[in-house]
Formats: C-alpha cells, structure tokens, sequence
C-alpha cells in the first residue's frame, strides 16, 4: 500500500462525521422524504445525500479508489476483489429507526486493499459515539480501546439478529431465534446490523448473527474482530469469496461462545 491506514482512518472519520451531521440536521428540519427500493426497501433523500458526500470526500482523496455502496454503486460483485483499494459504505445503517426518530443509527464506511479490510468506522450520529478500527491495532469507541465482553456461559448470553424486508426470509430466521432463546439469556434487536456488531464489539451484546449486504458489515466486522471477537460464518464460505465479505450466516461473537453458538444455528438449518 502506498498509504498509510492512520491517515485512511482520518478520511473515514471525517467523511462519517460529516454524514452524520447531514443526516442528523435533515431530519432535525423534518427534511426526509421516503421512498422504497423494489417496492419494500425503505430509502430517504438523507440516505442518497449522505451516500454521494462520503464518496464526494474520498474521492477528492483517491480518484481511482473503487466504491461499492448501498445506494450509488451497488454491483456487490466488486466485493469478491479486495485486492485493489475499495471503500465499501451504508450512508445510514438503520433508515428504518433514522425514519421514525429512533436512535440506533449508524454511518458505516470500511476500506478494503491487500485482501483484507483494513480500516472501519461506525459512528452513531444521535449517540455520539464513533466506533472504529485498523486491522492489527485494537478497536475503538471515541478514541477509548474496547473489547469484547469475554462472557463464557451462553446461558448468560445476549444475543442480536435481525429481519430482512423480503417478507418470504423471515421463516428461517424464526426457526434460528427459538432454540437460541432456549439456550441464551434473551434477545436485543437494534435494527441496525453495523451497531449490533459493534455493540459486540464493545461487549454490550455477546453475539451476532444475520445475513446482509457486505456495506451492512464490513467496518463492524473489523472493529469487532480487532475488539478480540471471533468472528465466522455458520455454513460454509464459497472459494472465490474472501471470508471477511461474505454476507450470507455471519456469526460473530465473544470467542467462548462461538463454537456452541454455530453448532446450534447449523442444527436448526440441517447443515450438519
């Protein structure tokens, strides 16, 4: 790399504080009009203008950086090359919460090279609080190191997942909810994958799982990883799909509790 991953973080940082403030000021004005993505998937003018000002500042930056993000470039085929720098971005991760005056709102911006991420920020507007990492260097929370919770006993477990807003994927999640409720202390939803996974990260919950968009994840699973998380999948990982990308059954959690974890999620899909 001909850059340094101290001065990508700045970038990240930057652009995500900046996001913040434009979303955050819109809907202090009442300026949010909706509108859904293939007749379900709920998008406001603050997700677009969020999404073009981040890749407006990078590229002042780095002109020939790619970009995959969930509203201007989308083709998520570009996440199967990590080898050449990409930024991978969710203007705002939780567009449903951010829409009816919730909280748990977080702009997620990751930067990919070398085969791996390498850099990750999440900051919560609303919250104040900016979650980053660089891949070797311990995860922060507003310049402050973090960790995971270190919890051991699943049964003393809070764990987190979500819903997809194609209706006909909410069956198998269902199925994976009931017996991971049987065997943990209870369930937290955020409605926002990026904050979950850094509440892992932070150890206010101790697992993660769900499947997403690579933007949903990518700088929360850094962060959680550098925080001590292990972080996987519960079924297998295709061969030309770097694992630190790959959307679909990501586990992620405090590392005693991962192995029991996916045994129970394979279980209830009959992956084993």
């Amino acid at each position: 790399m001909t850059f340094k991953l101290d001065d990508l973080l700045s970038l990240a940082k930057k652009a995500a504080t900046e996001a913040g403030e434009l979303i955050a000021s819109k809907r202090e004005q009442g300026d949010i009009q909706h509108d859904y993505k293939d007749q379900q998937e709920l998008v406001t003018n603050a997700d677009l203008a969020a999404d073009a000002l981040i890749v407006n500042i990078i590229k002042e930056r780095f002109p020939d950086h790619r970009f995959l993000t969930e509203e201007t470039c989308k083709d998520k085929s570009e996440s199967k090359n990590l080898d050449s720098p990409i930024w991978i971005i969710d203007p705002i991760d939780g567009t449903v919460n951010y829409a009816h005056g919730q909280q748990m709102v977080g702009v997620s911006i990751a930067f990919a090279c070398e085969g791996e991420m390498q850099v990750g920020v999440v900051y919560n507007p609303f919250m104040e609080e900016m979650f980053s990492a660089i891949n070797g260097q311990a995860a922060e929370l507003n310049g402050e190191s973090i960790s995971v919770s270190g919890q051991q006993n699943l049964r003393k477990a809070l764990f987190a997942t979500g819903f997809p807003y194609d209706k006909s994927g909410i069956p198998p999640i269902i199925k994976r909810i009931v017996p991971m409720l049987e065997h943990t202390q209870d369930m937290r939803r955020l409605g926002s994958a990026a904050l979950d996974i850094c509440w892992v990260a932070c150890g206010r919950l101790d697992i993660y799982f769900e499947s997403l968009s690579p933007w949903d994840f990518a700088a929360a699973r850094l962060i959680a990883q550098q925080a001590g998380a292990t972080c996987g999948h519960f079924s297998d990982v295709p061969d030309d799909t770097p694992a630190c990308i790959y959307a679909h059954d990501l586990l992620i959690s405090s590392p005693a509790l991962y192995a029991e974890t996916r045994a129970i999620l394979r279980k209830c899909d009959d992956l084993d």
